[in-house]
């Protein structure tokens, strides 16, 4: 590949046949993948998880307990 920035379509003009067909069917195999994903609203089945700690932590400490976990202060 050389210093230009080559467009999409010029790097696969650059394959042979048989490789074209290859990128062809990724693209096709991604188009598919996409269009099977759920739509519509999330289910949340996580709300209530965190239920068993209600009587030991307030919803403000266990957001100061995730802040800590996320920046490594266990």
């Amino acid at each position: 590949m050389t210093g230009t920035v080559e467009t999409l379509e010029e790097l696969i003009e650059q394959l042979p046949p048989h490789l074209r067909r290859e990128v062809r069917d990724f693209v096709e195999f991604l188009l598919e993948k996409r269009a099977k994903r759920p739509r519509g609203k999330p289910a949340f089945r996580w709300a209530g998880a965190l239920s068993d700690l209600r009587d030991e932590y307030t919803s403000v400490e266990l957001q100061h307990k995730i802040s800590a976990w996320r920046i490594g202060g266990g």
